[in-house]
């Protein structure tokens, strides 16, 4: 399409009638970035005791953060955020077992909760993470019996770490993966995803995550959950 446009009128000299000036050009807009590692959120570990302590807390930020479409048949928050809790009491029993959360300064000096991550190192000898070694290849096994495998099992963040600079290294879930891998020398991270979570899928392929090599993948096809490996 052709658009027709009026000539830039000349520039006017002083006291001239009839004539615009130029004016300057306005200075491009830089985008907006978020907060980097210094100006963000604090990650620290818990203690079992600081766990128990805050586990309603906990659950009150998983059913803040998990995300999915919510149908009239699913579980109420308050059923959804004791389920968690149960879950992670169990964990919690694990070898190696680590919670990280990220904290702010709320409104009049209250500390806030604004997410967490926790997980375990998977051993080669067992006990396995909810069936997981159905999921794992030769290769990843190998890893496990040297300990260098570290299962991630939740990361809870809010909607703008999953849709905003994701690619980032201060992006609040890479840095809570990172810290959990670095805490425990892990040459690698492994999660499962319910194949039926496609938003959760897509928030862990932003962060890093990838799906394994085709050995892996033909050990857990027929699987009802997705295996992803974090280098």
């Amino acid at each position: 399409m052709t658009v027709n446009t009026p000539e830039r009128p000349e520039t006017a000299h002083p006291g001239t009638t009839g004539r615009w000036p130029t004016l300057p050009k306005a200075p491009p807009q830089r985008r907006r970035q978020g907060p980097s590692p210094e100006k963000g959120e604090l990650v620290r570990a818990l203690t079992r005791c600081q766990i128990d302590d805050r586990m309603r807390e906990l659950g009150e930020l998983y059913t803040r953060t998990s995300c999915g479409q919510v149908r009239a048949s699913d579980p109420s928050d308050q059923d959804r955020s004791a389920a968690f809790r149960r879950r992670l009491a169990g964990h919690m029993r694990r070898p190696g077992f680590e919670l990280l959360v990220a904290e702010s300064d709320g409104p009049l000096g209250a500390v806030v909760l604004t997410a967490c991550a926790y997980g375990f190192p998977v051993r080669g000898d067992g006990p396995w993470w909810d069936g997981l070694d159905g999921y794992l290849p030769e290769s990843l096994l190998r890893v496990a019996a040297s300990g260098g495998l570290f299962a991630i099992v939740d990361i809870l963040v809010e909607r703008r770490v999953r849709t905003q600079d994701q690619s980032r290294d201060w992006n609040l879930a890479r840095r809570l993966q990172k810290r959990l891998l670095i805490d425990h020398a892990a040459a690698l991270g492994v999660t499962l995803v319910d194949r039926a979570n496609a938003d959760t899928l897509e928030a862990l392929l932003s962060w890093g995550w990838r799906r394994p090599s085709a050995e892996a993948r033909e050990a857990s096809h027929l699987a009802p959950g997705r295996l992803l490996v974090l280098h």
